[in-house]
């Protein structure tokens, strides 16, 4: 058997003398959308920032496909693949909707691809069609949001790191974002989704780890995860 897409083994992520991340076993596989979920604080963030080698990990191995990651730059792992949309948006304000996009594939040099991939984003978030020349400052909150994820798809990676997309969003937007991330699963993109909104996002995934003050607590198909009592009342609330 081809081994998992991605694979992390016992990872651990130190700052200072506190655990953000301490033990944690995950894969995915090709073509797979896997829920990374818990409360604030328990190391979501964390460990999509290892896996991109925004920070470095204290223990540990990560694992793309059978190369290991660990020293590898962050401009390394995008080149293999790896395109990583943080929390927050954090598009360029000053620059245009375009701009942005293009920045998303300043690693590329196949201008033709390039371009077909913009008309592929503009596809699948219409809106940034409608807005490609408008600064990106002044777009809505989910506007930004489709711009984000436009933007780390213009890398043309395997897996999406996705991380709180939902966050902030009225219900009918994270409805029509969590339709967009289906549609690129069903493509055959991988994703590693972090979401609070844990329904939304067990809804498109296939299975879900949970995470508690930096460790593994759960791990189950979405179906499992969706019908677990106890994890219902600890992290999921009331539907």
């Amino acid at each position: 058997m081809s081994p998992p897409l991605l694979r992390l083994e016992q990872l651990g992520v130190r700052y200072g003398a506190l655990w953000g991340v301490r033990q944690l076993s995950l894969e995915v596989g090709a073509g797979e959308c896997v829920a990374l979920l818990g409360s604030n604080g328990a190391g979501k963030s964390t460990t999509l920032r290892a896996i991109s080698r925004l920070v470095p990990a204290s223990e540990g191995q990560l694992y793309w496909g059978e190369r290991s990651l660990r020293g590898l730059s962050t401009e390394a792992t995008v080149r293999l693949g790896i395109s990583h949309c943080p929390e927050g948006r954090r598009v360029l304000a000053q620059q245009t909707v375009v701009d942005n996009l293009q920045l998303g594939a300043w690693l590329r040099r196949d201008r033709a691809a390039i371009a077909a991939d913009l008309e592929r984003c503009y596809g699948l978030f219409p809106r940034l069609a409608e807005r490609r020349q408008q600064l990106a400052g002044s777009l809505s909150g989910g506007e930004q949001q489709m711009l984000a994820i436009a933007r780390a798809l213009m890398a043309r990676p395997t897996l999406l790191l996705l991380d709180e997309p939902s966050l902030g969003l009225a219900p009918l937007l994270v409805e029509e974002l969590m339709q967009s991330l289906a549609q690129l699963h069903r493509e055959g993109l991988s994703l590693l989704l972090v979401e609070q909104n844990v329904y939304a996002a067990l809804a498109i995934a296939q299975r879900g780890y949970v995470l508690e003050a930096g460790q593994l607590v759960l791990e189950g198909s979405a179906s499992e995860l969706r019908g677990n009592e106890a994890l219902r009342k600890s992290y999921l609330g009331s539907e």
